[in-house]
């Protein structure tokens, strides 16, 4: 499976991100595969192309492929730009990519910034109750008996 990791704004009509990459960490693994051009600490400009990376998982199936992607997407830290890798995990999570019945529509019929949106807050607020039950958990292990 192989996503082209631009420096674009999925909430903003893909339009073109530059910036610098405060954050730029790649994701690792045997079945992992980054073709990059950049580095943690350079800067995109806009005169040119703003592929960042091509990001390529293997598996031994179309499915395995997918979830490695997702994982791969999950590890790759971007900060200083906006990115196509949320767009990317959208794309890999939608069921009609999933079963294999799409076509070169799938934007103009699966896709919408408000979905994407609606996908990302989901997803910070569940983190949001995992940190949170963490915590508490944390809190019964750390009080001491009164002495």
């Amino acid at each position: 499976m192989e996503l082209r990791v631009y420096a674009e704004d999925p909430m903003n009509d893909f339009l073109p991100s530059v910036g610098h990459l405060d954050v730029y960490q790649l994701p690792v693994g045997d079945v992992i595969r980054v073709d990059n051009g950049f580095e943690q600490g350079m800067d995109i400009p806009i005169y040119y192309d703003p592929m960042l990376a091509k990001l390529i998982t293997y598996g031994e199936t179309r499915e395995e492929a997918i979830q490695i992607m997702i994982k791969a997407i999950d590890n790759y830290q971007v900060e200083g730009v906006q990115t196509t890798l949320p767009f990317g995990k959208f794309v890999m999570e939608h069921e009609a990519f999933r079963s294999g019945k799409f076509d070169t529509h799938f934007v103009k019929k699966y896709y919408s910034a408000e979905l994407l949106k609606a996908q990302r807050t989901e997803e910070a607020e569940i983190a949001a109750l995992i940190a949170m039950k963490q915590y508490f958990e944390d809190q019964k292990m750390v009080r001491l008996p009164n002495q």
